[in-house]
């Protein structure tokens, strides 16, 4: 099979578009803020359930490039691909999903999309019944981080497939 130069898609598929604006570098300083506050907001939680927020995350926002990563991450942390799958899913597969996987994702929902205005108090007291506080407030600082990056590359259309899990990540 060949691909398209610098690309990981196969020759045939459609082409790949270059990003809009190379944000990071020319915004240096928001990019480093950005990836201090992304090391700071992922500090005593799971590797795991991150990664299922991030996916879930960039999934509703549409950040393919964020898609890339964190679904390469995921699985180079030994996430199965099933579970990776079924993430955009969950409400009917969630059996492949913990309970706090799941308060974690429906938290994830909530303050991704704030079309109503609020986190629902059954959702917020669903995830407070399996985090502890600090734990809690450190999930919510992930979850404004990845969406935050999401918006970065949905606007400036950063272009997946490139990454590679160990690249300085975001």
């Amino acid at each position: 099979m060949t691909t398209h130069p610098h690309s990981h898609a196969p020759a045939g598929n459609a082409p790949e578009h270059p990003a809009r604006l190379p944000w990071a570098q020319l915004a240096p300083d928001v990019y480093k803020a950005m990836v201090r506050l992304d090391a700071a907001s992922r500090k005593g939680l799971d590797p795991t359930l991150l990664e299922l927020v991030k996916i879930r995350a960039s999934q509703i926002n549409h950040c393919a490039f964020c898609l890339d990563m964190h679904a390469k991450d995921a699985l180079a942390a030994g996430e199965s691909v099933e579970r990776i799958i079924q993430l955009d899913a969950w409400e009917e597969s969630q059996h492949f999903y913990t309970e706090k996987e799941l308060a974690a994702i429906r938290l994830t929902e909530a303050v991704t999309v704030l079309t109503d205005g609020f986190v629902p108090d059954e959702v917020y007291a669903k995830a407070a019944g399996h985090f502890e506080e600090a734990e809690l407030a450190q999930l919510i600082a992930a979850i404004t981080v990845i969406n935050t990056w999401n918006r970065f590359g949905v606007t400036a259309r950063l272009t997946p497939g490139h990454y590679t899990p160990g690249d300085v990540k975001h």
